[in-house]
């Protein structure tokens, strides 16, 4: 569509193509860089599998352990709902929200780089005390280190990402945090189901500590990794941000591109307080796209999925085993899916993915829902066959890979590509703690709701999913291909948002053009 319609290119925003192309020098700092996601999917991962495990309900939660043992009446949607339990999940959630306010002042005065290399620090500290727990305060200290560190790296790479990648790759390379997310869920999966058949009952503690190896990766290649031009210049250092801006786009030819970076970078600065200029109407409309579209991220229950894959499979019918080797299966689906949005992205465009993915989830929600209601009804009682089972991981994947090339990244892509550099650490936060929160609602209520809402749970979902479809496809102006300091322009040829700023960013870009020319 165009650019003055619900959404689509945007037709005008910018004809802008700055010279250069993708260096080994940008590749390699991105890689490490998205080693960041690791820490993030591991915990993902290892949490859902190392709660169904015997050994370590019956160490931290023996209430659910006997409840699961000895119970054989109990209604199979029941047999884990304990807030304990889920507390162990969701207090990492709750902490990340916390610290990601923290994490935008480190990010803004310090830059990118050691915000990363402080969340990798205390996520490294929080595995190791996980590891060691004798008590379940123990592991909630874990998990609340382990929290603070995923808040820092959360907030601070995808930005890091999108201001050193090329406009034309910004959403491949952007991409790459969730699919270092992925891999670190896949990689939590195969290793729960290796701990889990340690003999002697302590490879929980293997699989919680092993969160020390994509924490040390983060912590010691952030060292390493160079500042973003945009960061260098906003901290004083112009000198520095143009030698980094001709070695990461490999060309002489970076006037233009420069120019822009510093009149954003000077309008930044007449910005004195972030977090209060961002509530002004202007700011509008990336204010709205960072608190919905992570709120929608995690209302499409992607987290009932990921969080407690091995326990909702254990849930319907399978054995301890099968659930774990089921979650492998979607964690398989999960990495190559999102390896498609990588190739896609910045062809087909943000709102495509965003809208087909919500389509198929819709779909896939609706038959899982309706298999397991079938099956075992609204009493909970029996078991699934191996036909249902089958079934039922088969859509589950379908919807995971749905999730996996739409909302899993563009709810990490989009956001932190829109925002001024004046705001964009503040609008980053705030993107990283609404997605927290919702994360930790979630995580924290989901055993209560499966067991109160039973089959209709998925029904529940894909309502949201509906809504949250619906909004993209009126509200999102399509952002591939813009260069990033130029992506405010997107929303004055937007139908709804240029009444919010079509003025502010017609006086904002005679501003910048006067101090380029200056």
């Amino acid at each position: 569509m165009a650019g003055g319609g619900f959404g689509g290119d945007p037709a005008g925003a910018s004809a802008k193509h700055y010279p250069g192309n993708m260096t080994l020098f940008v590749f390699f700092a991105c890689l490490v860089a998205s080693s960041g996601g690791l820490i993030f999917g591991y915990d993902i991962g290892i949490s859902g599998g190392v709660t169904s495990m015997d050994p370590f309900l019956e160490k931290f939660f023996p209430s659910v352990y006997r409840k699961m043992k000895t119970d054989s009446d109990t209604n199979q949607y029941c047999k884990f709902d304990s807030q304990l339990l889920t507390a162990f999940t969701s207090s990492l959630y709750l902490a990340a929200l916390v610290s990601s306010f923290f994490a935008a002042t480190v990010t803004r005065v310090l830059g990118r780089k050691w915000s990363m290399f402080g969340g990798g620090f205390t996520f490294l500290v929080g595995a190791s005390i996980n590891a060691g727990a004798r008590d379940v305060a123990m592991l909630i200290i874990g998990r609340i280190l382990l929290g603070i560190g995923v808040g820092f790296g959360n907030q601070s790479v995808p930005v890091y990402l999108s201001e050193m990648a090329p406009a034309r790759m910004r959403g491949m390379l952007n991409i790459g945090f969730q699919l270092m997310v992925t891999i670190g869920i896949l990689a939590a999966n195969l290793i729960n189901y290796g701990t889990d058949k340690i003999a002697a009952g302590w490879g929980w503690r293997v699989s919680l500590g092993l969160a020390a190896v994509p924490a040390l990766i983060i912590t010691i290649g952030s060292i390493f990794l160079p500042d973003t031009p945009n960061s260098l210049i906003d901290r004083g250092k112009a000198d520095d941000a143009r030698i980094m801006l001709r070695r990461i786009r490999g060309t002489e030819d970076i006037h233009e591109e420069y120019a822009d970076l510093v009149a954003a970078s000077e309008e930044s600065r007449l910005v004195q307080h972030p977090w209060k200029n961002i509530l002004e109407r202007k700011y509008r409309p990336q204010l709205t796209m960072a608190i919905l579209i992570p709120f929608f991220q995690q209302l499409t229950g992607i987290n009932v999925i990921m969080f407690y894959a091995p326990v909702l499979f254990r849930t319907i019918g399978f054995g301890n085993n099968a659930s774990l080797i089921s979650a492998v299966i979607t964690g398989v689906v999960n990495v190559v899916s999102t390896f498609l949005s990588i190739l896609t992205v910045d062809k087909v465009g943000r709102r495509f993915l965003f809208l087909e993915g919500g389509f198929q989830m819709l779909v896939c929600q609706i038959i899982v829902g309706t298999l397991i209601g079938v099956e075992f009804g609204t009493s909970g009682q029996g078991t699934m066959s191996k036909t249902f089972s089958s079934f039922v991981v088969t859509f589950i994947c379908i919807y995971v890979a749905g999730f996996a090339w739409s909302w899993g990244p563009l709810g990490w892509l989009v956001p932190s590509e829109i925002f001024p550099l004046e705001i964009r650490s503040a609008g980053q936060s705030i993107n990283v703690s609404v997605n927290m929160f919702f994360t930790f609602l979630i995580a924290q209520i989901f055993l209560t709701m499966l067991c109160h809402l039973k089959f209709g749970l998925f029904y529940f979902f894909g309502g949201w999913v509906v809504i949250m479809t619906t909004f993209i496809f009126f509200f999102l102006p399509e952002t591939k291909n813009v260069p990033i300091e130029e992506v405010v322009t997107i929303w004055k040829s937007h139908w709804f948002w240029r009444k919010f700023v079509g003025d502010d960013v017609v006086r904002n870009s005679t501003a910048l053009e006067m101090v380029k020319t200056a």
